[in-house]
């Protein structure tokens, strides 16, 4: 048995509450973007969680309905400090982007848009893609194992970039792939030698693929326990908008729309968006085609989930159906807030338990693994569809349409954060401050 090169001991509630408020302001770049935030920090820098226990917890909240950056933080919070811990990262990993998206909300309706803030994410919006290709770099070059992974991962980006494949089906397709690999091909999906690499890989982590974390396994108990807390903490804003809230039935229709929303959200926001749009727009008519792309423009340039663009759709429900009421547009952004993002927390709370014990069963791992190499073809089309939404700006891949201000900038953050190795925190607000200076000075001297 290898040695421990050094221990890690388990870090402070205090100090893992400190990380997750400050996620919760950096989170950009979507569920991609976001997930390659987390493994940097809690995977590389602070060494909390090994690569393969990172991975097992990523793979379960990538089969879930829902936003899963937001379920893997929950998940990696949970197996941390238990149910506080998970409620506590969960929750911090939202509550920012809540407040910034009511903010910005408010000034959509009234001033309208602020041109200084698109100068801002001009800056941002290149770092994170650098920060989600060398995260797509790092995972493949640990789960990228055999020939057969690669060839899932490249069947995954064509799949999904040229033949628009829906995210669920690529899962299922690559599970399916695991199943008869494991039944008609004796040797292992992974070598030898790459299995020896990754059990080396956990060393030096406070939690690996071998860590006992306590409340694992089913308890019946436990589970009634949870679906009765689930379900009281479901009927329980409904109760109050009821006894205090002007006309309840808008409200229990707002609930339970977003409520089904959360549950098919299987594939990410882009895969529910279409048909929020249409019930929103076309049928319920709290707002306009116009003003739905507005709101996703807001969604992709704050922090935290995608699945946000869903607030600003209740705060439009509630500022339309209440006559340009704010408070009640406010009311609007939080109810549709809450009842997103419940079903993740019973996901992970209730699930967690049971998926920690299938982190050693030879056929899961197996499945997982290549469910593994699809997420790294899925990381890639993210990368190459956001790099050509910032380079070509205008749509037109052509010498001529590239922005090369956010060339420029993709590279030296390659270059910053590769070579240099400058903290990932710092560079985003460096970028954050190199696109406002970028956009002053091309205002006040262009």
């Amino acid at each position: 048995m290898n040695s421990v090169i050094f221990s890690v001991s388990k870090p402070t509630f205090a100090e893992a509450l400190r990380f997750w408020l400050k996620l919760g302001f950096i989170s950009f770049g979507g569920p991609a973007g976001q997930i390659a935030i987390l493994h940097t920090v809690l995977v590389e820098q602070k060494r909390w969680i090994s690569d393969a226990k990172f991975l097992h917890a990523l793979n379960y909240c990538m089969l879930l309905p829902g936003p899963e950056a937001q379920q893997l933080a929950t998940y990696i919070g949970w197996l941390l400090h238990g149910t506080r811990g998970g409620m506590v990262a969960g929750v911090l990993f939202v509550l920012p982007s809540v407040f910034i998206l009511l903010a910005l909300s408010v000034l959509y309706v009234t001033v309208g848009t602020l041109p200084a803030l698109q100068g801002v994410f001009l800056g941002l919006k290149p770092a994170v893609v650098a920060i989600i290709v060398l995260a797509m770099v790092k995972i493949g070059q640990k789960s990228l194992l055999s020939p057969l992974h690669y060839a899932v991962a490249v069947a995954s980006f064509v799949g999904i970039f040229w033949l628009n494949v829906p995210f669920p089906a690529l899962i299922l397709g690559a599970a399916a792939v695991a199943l008869v690999a494991r039944r008609f091909f004796p040797a292992p999906v992974a070598t030898a030698a790459a299995q020896a690499r990754a059990v080396q890989a956990e060393e030096g982590y406070y939690l690996t693929t071998h860590s006992i974390v306590p409340g694992t396994g089913f308890s019946a108990a436990r589970l009634l326990r949870q679906l009765v807390a689930a379900g009281a903490l479901w009927a329980a804003p409904l109760a109050l908008l009821g006894a205090f809230a002007p006309d309840f039935g808008f409200w229990r229709g707002l609930s339970m729309f977003f409520t089904q929303a959360a549950l098919v959200t299987f594939g990410g926001a882009y895969a529910v968006l279409p048909y929020v749009a249409q019930v929103s727009v076309e049928k319920l008519h709290w707002l306009t085609p116009g003003q739905m792309l507005d709101g996703l423009a807001l969604g992709e340039t704050t922090p935290g989930p995608l699945i946000m663009v869903l607030a600003f759709v209740g705060f439009m429900g509630g500022y339309t159906h209440f006559g340009g009421s704010l408070l009640l547009a406010a009311g609007g952004l939080l109810t549709t807030t809450y009842y997103t993002f419940l079903p993740s927390f019973v996901y992970i709370l209730v699930g967690a338990p049971l998926i920690e014990r299938t982190q050693h069963n030879a056929s899961l791992k197996a499945v997982l693994s290549i469910i593994t190499a699809a997420v790294v073809g899925v990381v890639l089309n993210l990368a190459v569809y956001l790099g050509r939404a910032v380079l070509f700006p205008a749509g037109q891949l052509s010498p001529a349409q590239l922005h090369w201000p956010s060339l420029c900038w993709l590279v030296v953050s390659l270059v910053a954060l590769y070579r240099f190795k400058v903290n990932m925190i710092l560079w985003i607000g460096v970028s954050a401050g190199t696109g406002l200076l970028y956009y002053l000075l091309t205002t006040f001297i262009g």
